[in-house]
């Protein structure tokens, strides 16, 4: 079973108990609890989401470095090794085991290649695609290469942030519409007649189908959301 999971039946384990001290309603604790793990579920999935985006929103700083560490002197393959201990703080593990690979190995088309198959990003295949073509090729237009997927992964990230920024009242507002119609109905339970009421058959059909709609709407509105993500063109070997 895995962690999102459990967390999530933790999650629906507590607010039944909650909610049902609250409501002395078992058709109401269950529908609130049920809504309640799924939301800690696609909470959890947001959260690793936004980790794969954190990665994303890097690329141009690790551009930034190997530029300057290129015009400082340094080679390209001490550039990539020192990403390790000075590029962004959530890369630094992925290229020090590119370090440590290369140090045993002595192969860098391997490493890079494990590299590129580890972040399986299309802004990493265009960086790690320059770099192979500038260690096989020479490395005379490598600066300009990379300056120019920089400037493109910027751009591309600010566009992003903006349609972001933009629908991101949208996503609350639906948020707040699919919980404010459940945090009504807690409201409403406390009282012993609604929490007969919900209890009958008809009650418990009601409590169904309105978690089947709340679940389908959210799902369609996080669809609608999700921003088309650049294709991968340089997949490596």
């Amino acid at each position: 079973m895995s962690s999102q999971v459990l967390r999530s039946l933790i999650a629906f384990s507590f607010s039944v108990l909650g909610t049902l001290l609250l409501t002395h309603s078992a058709a109401i604790a269950l529908a609130i609890s049920t809504l309640i793990g799924f939301g800690t579920f696609v909470t959890i999935r947001r959260f690793a989401s936004r980790q794969e985006k954190m990665i994303s929103d890097s690329w141009p700083e690790v551009i930034d470095h190997l530029v300057s560490g290129v015009q400082s002197g340094l080679s390209l393959v001490e550039s990539i090794a020192g990403l390790g201990t000075r590029g962004p703080e959530i890369l630094r593990p992925h290229f020090a085991k590119f370090r440590t690979d290369l140090e045993s190995r002595g192969d860098f088309d391997s490493s890079i290649n494990e590299l590129r198959m580890t972040f399986a990003d299309p802004a990493a295949d265009q960086i790690f695609e320059a770099i192979s073509i500038s260690k096989s090729a020479g490395g005379a237009e490598l600066l300009n290469i990379l300056r120019t997927v920089g400037d493109f992964l910027r751009q591309d990230l600010a566009l992003r942030k903006e349609i972001d920024v933009k629908h991101g009242w949208i996503k609350n507002s639906a948020h707040l519409s699919a919980a404010a119609p459940w945090l009504l109905l807690i409201l409403l339970s406390t009282q012993p007649t609604t929490a007969r009421a919900f209890s009958t058959a008809t009650g418990v059909a009601i409590l169904a189908v309105g978690i089947g709609l709340t679940v389908i709407a959210y799902l369609w509105m996080e669809k609608l959301a999700v921003l088309p993500q650049s294709p991968r063109v340089f997949k490596g070997n």
